[in-house]
C-alpha cells in the first residue's frame, strides 16, 4: 500500500468516526447557527426539518444536510452536537454584485443582461458557475449564429467584500466569416444560377454590405434547402432528394463553402385525382371545387399542400377543428406517372368553450370581445376567428396578434381561443412642420387618442396651415356607439383657403361648422352612412379680376353689384355606401374598396345643391412582391330650385393626390389670359374654373423597394394617371382626359406620411400647369 493509499484510509475513518460520534441521538434543547451573513436565521429554520424538542438522529442530520444545500444558499454545510445543543455552521455562496460586459458590439449590454436574467444569473442573485459556464457557451453561440467563427468570450469572477463577486465579459467579436462559394453537385435540368438565386445565402456581391446574405446561417441554410425542394418539387420532380450537405471553413476562419449533393430524379404527370374519406360533413362538390391540381397536370407539390390546406380550412368553418387531410401518392415509377387520393377526416364538431384574452393593459376586455366574430359556447368556425383577427389588426391598437386554440382538457368537442395581444401606443403628441410643393411650409400641431381610456373611441384635435389650406378641428369617433356595431363621428371646424394659390382665381374662402355622421354596418365588409353638417362659407377678396361667374354668384346671394364677397349658410345631408375588403389600410395587397356618396343642401338656406361621388378601387395580389392596383373616381354635382351652383364647391384635378405630373387644380376648364369673355376685366393670367363633373382614373404596380428587406414602411410604384373636369354644359370626352406616367414612392416616416412622385405628363395643353417632381411631408394624404 502506498503513502497516498494510508494518508487516504486513515482521513476516511477519521471522518466516519467524527460523523457517528456526531449523530448520537439527543434530544435539542437549543439550535445554533454560525456563518451567515446575508441570509436571515429564519430562513434557515424554514427549511429544517427539525426544531427543539424533537429527538436528533443521524438519518435526520443527513436529510437537514440534503435540505440546507437544495436551497442553493451554501456552498458548505457542517452539523455538530454540543451537550444537546445543536449546532449548524454554513459557508455562503457569493451573491453577484455586478455584471459587466466589455468588446460587445453587435449585441447591446442591455439585451445581453436581460437573457442572463432568464437563467438566474442576475444582480444581487446567488452567483452559480455552473450556469455562467453554460452562458459562456450560449453568448458565443451567437455570435456564430451571425457567421463570426473566431469570436471568443471569456469571464473573469472577482471577490469583493461582504462574500460578493463581480462578473466581467471579455468578449473578442472577430471577424465575420463570408461564404466564398456554393456549389451544388448533381444538378442536369437546371443551372447553378438558377438555383442559387432561389436562396436566401449567397456569395459575397456588391450588395452584402446591405443584405447580410453573405454571413453564412444553419437556419438560413436549412430554410435555403427546403426552398431548393421545393423548387424542383413544384416543377414535377417527385422523387427529388438532398443526398448531403457540407459545410467547410478555411483555417483562417475567413471564407466559407458549402457543397449540396442532390438527386433530380424523373419528372411526373398526375394520372388521376381522387377524393376519399368522410365525405359527407361537407358537400363533395364544395371540396372537389378546393382541388388545385388536376388530372394530366405536371406534378406541383404546393398545389397540393393548397388543397389540403384549403380543404381543412372549409372543414373548420363548420366546426371540425381537428380535421385532416392527407394527399395519398400512388406512384407508377415506370410511367412517371402518380395519382393522388386525398383522405378526408373531419374528426369530432367542437365548440368554443371560453375566449380568454391577455396582454391588454390599457384596452378593456370589451374593446377587444366586440371585434370578435367567433362567439363563446358556439360551434368552432375558422373562418370567424381568421376574421376577428383581421378586425383586431385593422383597429391599430395592437402591434400583435395571436390567437391558439388549445384543446379543453378532459373533454374531445371543446377548444378554447387565447387571444394573446402586445399593445402599442395608440395616442401621439405632434408638433412640427411639414413640407409640400404646392404648399410650402405646413405648421402642424396634431394631438390624437385612437384608443381614448382603453374605450376604443378616437380623439383629435388638429392644426395645419399653409399657404393654400389653413384647417382647425377636432374630431371624435365611437366605433361602437351602438352594440351592433353602429358608428357615430361628430366634428367642429374651421377650414381657410387661398384659391389664388391653386386656381390663379383672386378670391379666400372660411368656413366653420359642425356635423356628425352615422356609420351602419350591414355585413362584415359594408355599411351605410348619413349625416348632417352646418356649415357657414364666407367668400372674400373678390377682385374684378375674378372670372365674371363668381362675381356674378356673391351679387346673386347678396343682391349687390358691388359685392367683393358673400356669406352662405347650409345645412347638408349625406348619404353613403362603402364596401370594404381590403386587406390592409395602409399598403393592401388584395380586395376592393367601392364607395358611393350623395350629398344634398336642404332647401330655404342660401345653398341648395347636391353631389354625387363614386370610387372604386380593386388590388390583385400578382406575387408576393407586386401588387397590381386600379382605381376610378367620377363625380357629378348641380344646383337645384332656381339657385346657382356655388363656384368654390367645383371639383378640381391635378396634384399628388389626384393626376400626377400637373399642378394643384390646374388642369380642366380655364379662363384664359387676356380673354374678356369670361372675365369682368383682361386679366393677365389663366383663371382656372373647375368643373361640376369629374373624371379621374389610375393604374397602379406597387413592389418594395430594392435594397430594403422586409420594410413595411416603405412601398415604389409605377403609375399611370387618367382625369379631367368639365363644366356643366361641356360633355364628358375619354378624348379630353389628360394622361401622366411615373414613379411613387410612399414612406410611413416618424414624421408622416411622405410621398414623392416624378411623373410625366402625356397630353397637356398649353393651358396646362404641369410638374414633373412633387412631394408632400407632414400630414396625412
Amino acid at each position: 500500500m502506498t503513502l497516498r493509499s494510508k494518508l487516504a484510509l486513515f482521513v476516511s475513518l477519521l471522518i466516519l468516526s467524527i460523523v457517528a460520534f456526531a449523530m448520537e441521538p439527543f434530544v435539542i434543547k437549543d439550535i445554533k447557527i454560525e456563518g451567515l451573513q446575508r441570509t436571515e436565521p429564519g430562513t434557515v429554520f424554514n427549511y429544517l426539518p427539525v426544531q427543539v424538542g424533537d429527538t436528533m438522529t443521524e438519518d435526520k442530520s443527513s436529510e437537514a444536510i440534503k435540505s440546507l444545500y437544495r436551497t442553493g444558499f451554501f456552498k458548505d454545510v457542517r452539523i455538530e452536537a454540543d451537550q444537546n445543543i445543536l449546532l449548524i455552521t454554513v459557508q455562503e455562496r457569493p451573491s453577484i454584485a455586478d455584471i459587466q460586459f466589455s468588446g460587445n458590439k453587435m449585441f447591446q449590454t442591455d439585451k445581453l443582461k436581460e437573457s442572463l436574467k432568464s437563467v438566474g444569473l442576475v444582480e444581487g442573485q446567488i452567483y452559480d458557475k455552473t450556469k455562467l459556464e453554460f452562458l459562456e457557451q450560449e453568448i458565443k453561440k451567437q455570435y456564430l449564429s451571425l457567421g463570426k467563427y473566431t469570436a471568443s468570450v471569456k469571464t473573469t469572477t472577482s471577490p469583493l467584500e461582504r462574500n460578493r463577486v463581480a462578473i466581467r465579459f471579455d468578449i473578442e467579436e472577430g471577424i465575420i466569416s463570408r461564404i466564398k462559394e456554393i456549389n451544388i453537385v448533381g444538378n442536369q435540368v437546371y443551372q447553378k444560377l438558377d438555383l442559387v438565386s432561389q436562396f436566401q445565402l449567397q456569395t459575397t456581391n456588391w450588395l452584402s454590405w446591405w443584405y447580410k446574405d453573405d454571413q453564412y446561417s444553419k437556419q438560413k441554410l436549412t430554410a435555403d434547402l427546403e426552398t431548393l425542394k421545393s423548387f424542383y418539387m413544384n416543377r414535377g420532380y417527385l422523387e427529388f432528394s438532398i443526398d448531403s450537405t457540407q459545410v467547410s471553413i478555411t483555417p483562417d476562419k475567413e471564407d466559407v463553402f458549402i457543397t449540396i449533393n442532390i438527386s433530380e430524379g424523373s419528372k411526373y404527370k398526375v394520372s388521376d385525382v381522387k377524393l376519399a374519406g368522410d365525405l359527407l360533413q361537407v358537400p363533395e362538390n364544395e371540396l372537389q371545387k378546393l382541388i388545385r391540381i388536376k388530372k394530366d397536370d405536371i406534378f406541383n407539390r404546393e398545389k397540393v399542400t393548397e388543397t389540403t390546406k384549403a380543404m381543412n380550412n372549409r372543414l373548420g368553418n363548420d366546426g371540425f377543428a381537428f380535421s385532416n387531410v392527407n394527399a395519398i401518392p400512388d406512384i407508377n415509377k415506370d410511367e412517371h406517372t402518380a395519382s393522388f387520393t386525398f383522405f378526408v377526416d373531419p374528426g369530432r364538431k367542437v365548440y368554443v368553450r371560453r375566449i380568454d384574452i391577455e396582454g391588454n393593459t390599457r384596452t378593456r376586455d370589451e374593446v377587444i370581445r366586440r371585434e370578435f366574430r367567433q362567439v363563446e359556447s358556439g360551434w368552432y368556425a375558422a373562418d370567424k376567428i381568421e376574421r376577428s383577427k383581421e378586425r383586431l389588426r385593422r383597429t391599430q391598437f395592437f402591434s400583435d396578434t395571436n390567437i391558439e386554440t388549445p384543446a379543453v382538457p378532459g373533454t374531445t368537442d371543446q377548444v378554447d381561443l387565447k387571444v394573446k395581444v402586445t399593445e402599442r401606443n395608440t395616442g401621439s403628441i405632434m408638433f412640427g412642420a411639414g413640407l409640400s410643393n404646392q404648399e410650402g411650409v405646413i405648421g402642424s400641431f396634431n394631438v390624437t387618442q385612437a384608443n381614448f381610456l382603453g374605450t376604443g373611441d378616437r380623439v383629435s384635435a388638429q392644426v395645419n396651415t399653409g399657404r393654400i389650406n389653413r384647417t382647425y378641428a377636432l374630431s371624435m369617433t365611437q366605433p361602437f356607439f351602438t352594440p351592433e356595431g353602429v358608428a357615430l363621428t361628430y366634428d367642429v371646424y374651421r377650414r381657410d383657403m387661398n384659391a389664388s394659390r391653386i386656381t390663379f382665381a383672386t378670391y379666400d374662402t372660411s368656413s366653420f361648422g359642425a356635423g356628425f355622421r352615422f356609420s351602419v354596418p350591414f355585413t362584415e365588409r359594408n355599411a351605410f352612412s348619413y349625416g348632417l353638417t352646418l356649415d357657414n362659407t364666407e367668400v372674400q377678396n373678390l377682385s374684378d379680376l375674378a372670372p365674371r361667374r363668381f362675381i356674378n354668384y356673391c351679387k346673386s346671394v347678396t343682391g349687390d353689384l358691388n359685392a367683393t364677397g358673400c356669406s352662405m349658410n347650409s345645412l347638408t345631408a349625406s348619404v353613403g355606401w362603402t364596401e370594404d375588403s381590403r386587406d390592409d389600410i395602409l399598403f393592401p395587397k388584395k380586395g376592393g374598396l367601392r364607395r358611393v356618396n350623395a350629398e344634398v343642401s336642404t332647401p330655404g338656406l342660401d345653398i341648395q345643391m347636391y353631389k354625387l361621388t363614386f370610387q372604386e378601387s380593386v388590388y390583385k395580389e400578382i406575387t408576393n412582391d407586386l401588387t397590381f392596383m386600379i382605381n376610378g373616381q367620377a363625380g357629378y354635382a348641380n344646383s337645384y330650385g332656381g339657385k346657382e351652383f356655388p363656384f368654390f364647391k367645383n371639383f378640381y384635378v391635378g396634384g399628388v393626390n389626384s393626376l400626377r405630373g400637373y399642378r394643384i387644380s390646374a388642369v380642366g376648364p380655364v379662363c384664359p389670359a387676356g380673354d374678356t369673355s369670361c372675365g369682368s376685366q383682361n386679366q393677365g393670367r389663366d383663371m382656372f374654373l373647375g368643373g361640376t363633373k369629374q373624371l379621374v382614373g389610375s393604374a397602379e404596380l406597387f413592389m418594395p423597394i430594392p435594397f430594403l428587406k422586409n420594410n413595411n414602411q416603405f412601398r415604389l410604384s409605377a403609375f399611370i394617371d387618367a382625369g379631367n373636369v368639365y363644366e356643366e354644359s361641356e360633355p364628358i370626352k375619354l378624348s379630353s382626359l389628360r394622361y401622366s406616367a411615373g414613379l411613387g414612392v410612399m414612406w410611413i416616416s416618424p414624421f408622416g406620411p411622405l410621398k414623392l412622385v416624378i411623373a410625366q405628363p402625356f397630353n397637356d395643353k398649353p393651358t396646362d400647369r404641369t410638374e414633373v417632381f412633387q412631394f408632400q411631408m407632414g400630414q396625412q394624404f
